[in-house]
């Protein structure tokens, strides 16, 4: 691939109006993965399909558990979503500590938006190559 003056960061506008390092990471969700939630009444089942680039590579893990009342699945770059799972894990385990209950899904899926967010208008970073299903349950109204 020959690389040009407009994709070293996703501020840098190139000529025809686009930004690369943000259609990068679409890219690498669409070859991604496949990753797929179903939702009833009391149940929520996380699924993923694991290929193997080749017969060599190992195994990679596409879900995991947030907290006792969270999972996350994801399809793209499996470091961006170690990464992503780490961070969620961090938040809920430092809301557990300060108020002594577990978090909202919906304000835990906020603090990561803002974070994704961020690494779009800043030089030197680049999006997250990843596109998340993260299932959750309000513990506060059971």
């Amino acid at each position: 691939m020959l690389r040009s003056q407009y994709d070293t960061d996703c501020i840098t506008w190139s000529p025809q109006g686009r930004l690369f390092q943000v259609e990068y990471a679409m890219e690498a969700v669409k070859q991604g993965s496949l990753c797929l939630a179903l939702r009833s009444k009391t149940h929520v089942v996380l699924a993923t399909l694991n290929r193997t680039p080749s017969p060599l590579a190992d195994y990679q893990q596409k879900i995991y558990e947030v907290d006792q009342h969270m999972g996350l699945a994801f399809a793209g770059l499996t470091g961006d979503g170690r990464l992503i799972c780490k961070y969620m894990r961090n938040e809920a385990l430092n809301h557990q500590y300060a108020f002594g209950s577990p978090i909202i899904p919906g304000r835990l899926i906020a603090q990561l938006s803002e974070k994704s967010q961020i690494k779009t208008q800043r030089s030197g970073k680049r999006p997250f190559g990843v596109g998340c299903l993260i299932a959750g349950v309000d513990v506060s109204f059971i």
